[in-house]
């Protein structure tokens, strides 16, 4: 079974290529949860309507950039001041080292988690209660504010479930493509398994054909909706993807 592995992520472009060049992944990528989509040139048969080519990339993008959230965060938000801290803020100050300390990576990994296109994460200090109040100021402004693991993500009205289904289009449209001229049927069913385990990945998980939610060490996993095709994985981590994979890859064989 040919499945491509494709990342829908809250990480940045320059972290997405590193991953991709290390695991040998040619197929298309979604980064900093639905911001942005990018597929390799001539990947389809044809270049997606909207997007532009860059660095070897068609690129759909569907938000704004990031200066728009830092500038919001900068005005709708002055009076949380030491309450939050954004990578911005932390790069500005200490460097890589400091958003290195706040995130758990390495210097190179903190480094190209900063290169951030289309979002700002926030690392909130403040109280449980003034967090609402600051997540609700945000979301008055205009601004999606997604809770990852540790971070806020704060950005446009987009996430991983919409950008997913955007791409399934573009692989249904090449599949049709073909089959048109092949003068075949071109009803081309589209399976798709979803994997996550933060909260932020819910929309993909809840829009996707199936449904894999990995067990995380220190946080409960996120609830879903749906019932039919969703499995929550025993094993944590790493392990708990292999767990699902291989029980979806069996079931679909």
């Amino acid at each position: 079974m040919d499945v491509p592995v494709i990342p829908i992520t809250s990480k940045t472009f320059a972290e997405v290529i590193n991953l991709r060049d290390k695991l040998n992944n040619r197929h298309p990528f979604i980064v900093e949860n639905g911001a942005a989509i990018y597929i390799p040139n001539r990947y389809f048969k044809t270049q997606p309507q909207h997007a532009v080519l860059e660095n070897g990339f068609w690129v759909l993008r569907n938000v704004p950039r990031r200066a728009k959230w830092q500038q919001l965060l900068a005005e709708r938000v002055a009076d949380f001041k030491g309450e939050f801290e954004t990578f911005e803020s932390v790069y500005a100050t200490a460097g890589a080292a400091g958003v290195a300390a706040i995130t758990g990576l390495d210097l190179n990994a903190a480094e190209l988690a900063n290169q951030r296109e289309h979002s700002e994460p926030v690392h909130w200090v403040g109280s449980p209660q003034r967090k609402q109040s600051f997540i609700y100021r945000l979301k008055e402004a205009g601004a999606t504010v997604l809770q990852g693991g540790r971070f806020l993500n704060i950005g446009g009205d987009v996430d991983k479930g919409r950008a997913m289904l955007q791409l399934q289009d573009l692989y249904l449209a090449d599949v049709n493509l073909a089959r048109t001229h092949q003068q075949e049927s071109n009803n081309s069913p589209c399976d798709t398994l979803a994997i996550g385990d933060s909260n932020n990945d819910v929309a993909m998980l809840e829009l996707a054909s199936s449904a894999l939610v990995i067990r995380a060490d220190k946080r409960s996993p996120p609830i879903l909706e749906r019932t039919e095709n969703s499995y929550t994985s025993q094993q944590i981590g790493p392990e708990g993807w292999v767990e699902g994979v291989s029980l979806w890859l069996n079931k679909n064989q």
